[in-house]
């Protein structure tokens, strides 16, 4: 059985069988090709059937020595994986992994924004030119929503039901669901509806999403990141920002302002709870703060 064989039917698999999106199928399979280029560069034939636990315990021992425990903990995990579906098909009957543990990782807190910092940002905006209103119109939609970056640039004219006061997410897996939104949030939405977007020619195929690129086409991923990336400097916050700072944010003020946590569990779209909880840890630790300023044992 060939790499690349393997390769195109562990895709299928992920995609059907397990149902995740386009990005988790790609870092799973981006795991996998940089085992087999490890493989190629050091001229080891082997196949995914007969790769040995030795060959693979040399390639993570390399492969250390150019990645943090975080990312090596990730590909440890994206090839036990891969192992696990090659054993479900019948490929193997034993797990080249199995003895191998992935490095001990501390749990890392998610960094978030004072809503000072938010508006901060979002002032930064120039809505003199034209994508200002546009770009105004995703970051209160990021925050006040609490979206991926991958919902947003997927969010549809069609999701938009604003007189009940919700819109349609689509998150991992093609799994959708309801999001409150805000009026403030409705209110910059269909300033760019109506005032920009309008305007614009779009590309056929490209008629339903909602925020569209100066060309009238969909907006991607990396262009937000830039987006932000370009109002951080302007703005002068010394902090590391990207769009899904704006998602952690939106949980932690939920959460310190006395939401329920299932409650933020379901507007997350995380599909266990112990992923919200990691919102706990911020929650508890302004607690700590309030209590040590304000408990007459403390003064």
């Amino acid at each position: 059985m060939k790499w690349q064989h393997a390769l195109k039917d562990y895709k299928h698999y992920l995609k059907i069988e397990r149902g995740l999106s386009d990005n988790s199928i790609d870092n799973y399979v981006m795991d996998v090709q940089r085992l087999v280029s490890f493989l190629n560069k050091n001229s080891i034939l082997t196949d995914p059937i007969a790769i040995s636990s030795e060959t693979i315990q040399e390639f993570i021992y390399q492969t250390a020595k150019e990645v943090n425990p975080r990312s090596q903990a990730r590909m440890i995990s994206g090839l036990k994986s891969f192992f696990n579906y090659l054993i479900f098909e019948d490929y193997r009957q034993d797990h080249p992994l199995e003895l191998i543990e992935t490095p001990k990782i501390g749990r890392k807190l998610p960094d978030t924004l004072s809503l000072e910092e938010i508006d901060l940002l979002i002032n930064t905006i120039d809505l003199s030119k034209s994508e200002g209103t546009r770009n105004k119109a995703m970051l209160e939609t990021l925050y006040s929503c609490g979206l991926r970056v991958s919902e947003l640039t997927n969010l549809k004219l069609s999701d938009l039901f604003f007189d009940e006061g919700f819109i349609k997410v689509t998150g991992k897996g093609h799994k959708q669901r309801f999001v409150p939104v805000s009026g403030s949030c409705i209110k910059y939405i269909n300033l760019y509806i109506t005032e920009i977007r309008i305007r614009q020619a779009i590309v056929k195929g490209h008629e339903d999403f909602l925020f569209l690129n100066r060309r009238g086409k969909q907006l991607t991923r990396a262009m937000i990141f830039t987006i932000i990336k370009r109002l951080v400097v302007d703005s002068g916050l010394k902090k590391n920002i990207s769009p899904h700072t704006f998602r952690h944010s939106f949980a932690t003020h939920l959460l310190q302002n006395g939401a329920d946590l299932r409650a933020i569990q379901q507007m997350l779209g995380h599909e266990s709870i112990t992923t919200t909880e990691i919102y706990m840890h911020l929650d508890k630790s302004d607690l700590s703060r309030i209590l040590h300023q304000y408990h007459p044992r403390n003064h």
